[in-house]
C-alpha cells in the first residue's frame, strides 16, 4: 500500500494532541478530522478513510442509531470482526451516548445469545460483509439493511423487548459507559466489564504515547476490537496519535509476513501465539524475515516467555515490548518503555498516574522481591462488572480513598541495578497455581521452558488434584505444523531449567490448543481425556 502524502487540503501539525485533551473516545478522530483531514484513518482492504470521512461516518452512525430507537445509556450489541463498519459502529455508538457492546462473531450461537440476553441491546449490528459468522447470527437475529452502516457492509437488528436505558444525566461525560467487554472466559463465565470514556482514553493516550504513535505510522490492526487490548491499545491509542492502522478481520501469518515485508508497516501489536506463528511460517519457508520499515514491536494478551521474545528480537532485529494488564484495567498497567527495552521477561514499569501493590492473602502490602497478588489503581480501572454487585463488590476495595482492583495475578517487584527502574514481573494466576509436594508452582515458567523446545508452537499447564491432596502437572503442547515432538523429548529438554516438583507428569499432544481471538489458552477447556 503506497504510503501518504500531505495533500494541499491538510494542515500540516508538528504534534498530536495533548495527553488527557479529550472527554469521550470519538473526539481524539474529530480533532484529527479538523486539524488533517485528508489523512488516512483507517482502511479494509482496498478501501480508505481518512480522518474526515470517519468522522462524518461517526456522526452519521449516530444519527442512524438515534432514528432505529437507540438512546443514550442504551447497549448496542456489535458483531463481527475488525473492519471499518465494526470501527464505525463502535465510535457511532459512543457518540451518541449509547454503550458499545462488541462482541467476536466467531464465538458460538449459545455464546453470543448468552452475551446478548445478560446486555439487554436496544439493537444489534452484525458486520455481514467481512464475516460469515456475523452474517449468520444476524440472520438469527433478524437483521436487516440500514442506510450509513449498509454502505460498509453491516446489518442491523432490533430487539424491541431491551430493557430502558441507564440514566447516565449525573455523570460527567467521561464517567459514562462507552464499551462494555466481555470477558473471556478463560477460567469461566464471562462478565460484562463496564469500562468508561476515561478508562478507555487514559490508556489510548499512554498507549499513543508508548509507541510514539504520530502521523505516517501504518498499523497491522489484527486484535479484535473486541477484546481491550485491540479495541483501547491498537484501535484507540494509534487513533490518539494520527496514525493510519490496517484493519484485518483474521490473523493469517502468510499475511502478517507480506505486510512486514512490503515496507509499509511501521507498528505491530500482537500476542504471543500470532508472533510464534510467524515465526513458523518464516521457518516452513526455508528464509528469513525481512522486517522492512517496522520500527516498534509490541506484545500483550497473554504471558510471553523469554524464549519466544528473543526468537522474535533475532528475526526482526528489534526488540519485542511488553506488557501487562487486564479487561478490568483497560487494559494496560504496565509497559516496557521504548527508550529503555528489557532484554528479561518483565512486563515493565508502570504507566504514570497508575498505582500497584503487591499483597498477602490478607491484603498486606509487601515488600521489594515478595511473591503476592497484584492490586491496581487510578483512572483506568473498570467501573464494574454490568448486573453483578455482588462481584464487583469482590473484585474492588477502598483504602484511603482509593479503588483497588484485585488481579488475582501473582507478581513482584524488582529493581533494575542498571537504570533503577521499578519493575513488574509477573508469575502467575492466583487461580491456576499449582500445589506439587508442597511447592507452589506458576504455569508460566512451566509454559516458558517448554516453549524453549523448536518443535512447539503453544502449550498450557495446567494442575490435577490427585487422591493424595497433590496435584499433578499436565502439559497440553501444540507442535509446529509437520512436527512431531517425542514425548520423551519433551520429557528430556525440561530437564535442564526446570527443577524436579516443576516437571510435568504428563504431556498431551494436540493439533490444535483451545484459545481466545486474541491468543490466551483457554485453559478450563482443555482435557486429558
Amino acid at each position: 500500500m503506497a504510503q501518504h502524502e500531505l495533500s494541499d487540503q491538510e494542515t500540516p501539525v508538528t504534534t498530536g494532541p495533548h495527553l488527557d485533551a479529550f472527554e469521550r473516545i470519538w473526539e481524539p478522530i474529530a480533532w484529527w478530522a479538523e486539524h488533517r483531514g485528508a489523512a488516512p484513518a483507517l482502511s479494509e482492504g482496498d478501501r480508505v478513510l481518512s480522518y474526515a470521512d470517519l468522522d462524518a461516518r461517526v456522526k452519521a452512525a449516530a444519527g442512524t442509531l438515534r432514528d432505529t430507537g437507540v438512546q443514550p445509556g442504551d447497549r448496542v450489541l456489535i458483531v463481527g470482526e475488525n473492519s471499518l463498519a465494526m470501527a464505525v459502529a463502535i465510535l457511532g455508538s459512543a457518540r451518541l451516548g449509547a454503550w458499545a457492546v462488541p462482541v467476536n462473531a466467531r464465538l458460538s450461537a449459545h455464546e453470543i445469545d448468552g452475551i446478548r440476553d445478560h446486555a439487554g441491546p436496544r439493537v444489534g449490528i452484525y458486520t455481514s460483509a467481512c464475516s460469515t459468522d456475523a452474517e449468520a447470527h444476524g440472520t438469527r437475529h433478524g437483521a436487516h439493511p440500514l442506510p450509513e452502516l449498509a454502505d460498509l457492509g453491516a446489518s442491523v437488528a432490533r430487539f424491541p423487548d431491551a430493557p430502558a436505558p441507564v440514566d447516565e444525566s449525573d455523570l460527567t461525560p467521561g464517567e459514562r459507559v462507552a464499551a462494555m467487554i466481555y470477558t473471556s472466559g478463560t477460567t469461566g463465565q464471562p462478565k460484562g466489564v463496564m469500562l468508561t470514556h476515561d478508562n478507555l482514553l487514559f490508556v489510548a493516550g499512554r498507549s499513543c504515547q508508548s509507541r510514539l504513535a504520530a502521523p505516517g505510522d501504518f498499523i497491522f490492526g489484527v486484535l479484535p476490537f473486541s477484546h481491550v487490548f485491540g479495541l483501547a491499545s491498537v484501535f484507540l491509542g494509534n487513533m490518539y496519535g494520527g496514525a493510519w492502522v490496517d484493519l484485518k478481520a483474521k490473523f493469517a501469518a502468510e499475511d502478517a509476513v507480506a505486510s512486514i515485508e512490503s515496507g509499509d508497516l511501521t507498528i505491530f501489536n500482537g500476542v504471543p501465539q500470532m508472533y510464534a506463528r510467524i515465526l513458523e511460517h518464516t521457518t516452513l519457508r526455508g528464509s528469513a524475515l525481512n522486517p522492512g520499515r517496522v520500527r516498534y514491536l509490541s506484545s500483550g494478551g497473554a504471558p510471553l516467555d523469554l524464549g519466544l521474545k528473543e526468537r522474535v528480537e533475532a528475526a526482526f532485529g528489534l526488540p519485542l515490548h511488553n506488557g501487562y494488564g487486564l479487561t478490568e484495567t483497560s487494559p494496560t498497567v504496565t509497559v516496557t518503555e521504548i527508550a529503555r527495552p528489557r532484554a528479561d521477561n518483565s512486563v515493565g514499569e508502570i504507566l504514570r498516574d497508575v498505582s500497584v501493590r503487591i499483597v498477602d492473602d490478607l491484603g498486606a502490602e509487601l515488600s521489594l522481591g515478595q511473591v503476592g497478588e497484584i492490586w491496581v489503581s487510578g483512572r483506568l480501572v473498570m467501573k464494574g462488572y454490568y448486573r453483578a454487585e455482588d462481584e464487583t463488590a469482590a473484585a474492588i476495595c477502598v483504602l484511603d480513598g482509593q479503588r483497588w482492583f484485585k488481579t488475582g495475578d501473582i507478581g513482584l517487584f524488582r529493581v533494575d541495578p542498571d537504570d533503577g527502574a521499578r519493575l513488574l514481573y509477573v508469575v502467575g494466576r492466583k487461580k491456576e497455581l499449582i500445589i506439587r509436594s508442597g511447592f507452589n508452582v506458576y504455569p508460566p515458567e512451566v509454559e516458558a521452558a517448554i516453549l524453549r523446545h523448536p518443535d512447539v508452537a503453544l502449550c498450557g499447564v495446567v494442575g490435577r488434584p490427585t487422591a493424595g491432596g497433590n496435584e499433578d502437572i499436565l502439559a497440553f503442547v501444540q507442535p509446529v505444523r509437520g512436527r512431531t515432538p517425542a514425548v520423551e523429548d519433551l520429557a528430556a529438554f525440561v530437564t535442564t531449567t526446570l527443577s524436579p516438583y516443576k516437571r510435568p507428569s504428563h504431556w498431551i499432544l494436540r493439533d490444535t490448543l483451545p484459545s481466545t481471538p486474541a491468543g490466551k489458552i483457554l485453559k478450563h477447556r482443555l482435557s486429558a481425556d
